[in-house]
């Protein structure tokens, strides 16, 4: 069986990542650990050689946090790409942007809440 989930090849690298997080990243961190949303999310989380910002197994739910760097015409295509090569695997993404979070970080955190209830209610089906 095929292992696609934190492989131990990943794991340094998600260390480093974890280590080395942005503040907006930081400012996601606080509002998601300890389950504040009722649902566990993990940091740094990697599928294949791909790593998740913070990632729920359960919602299937990936959230990404996109700087400055994600405006390049490459990162666009890469992250085009690479999520799209997630989603296969049956993961919903959110991208938010720093200035979202900047700017109002509520309007941010709203968004999450209302893709997880959305998930949810969709799995209560």
């Amino acid at each position: 069986m095929t292992v696609h989930y934190n492989k131990k090849e990943m794991k340094e690298r998600r260390r480093q990542l974890r280590a080395n997080m942005t503040y907006c990243e930081k400012l996601v961190w606080i509002y998601l650990r300890k389950r504040q949303m009722e649902e566990r999310f993990l940091r740094q989380y990697s599928v294949d050689s791909y790593v998740i910002d913070f990632y729920c197994s359960k919602l299937k739910l990936a959230i990404e946090i996109d700087g400055d760097i994600h405006e390049i015409e490459e990162q666009k295509e890469y992250d085009t790409d690479r999520q799209s090569y997630l989603e296969n695997f049956g993961i919903n993404f959110i991208r938010i942007k720093n200035e979202e979070l900047l700017g109002n970080p509520n309007k941010a955190f709203d968004k999450i809440e209302k893709e997880i209830t959305r998930l949810k209610n969709k799995n209560k089906l």
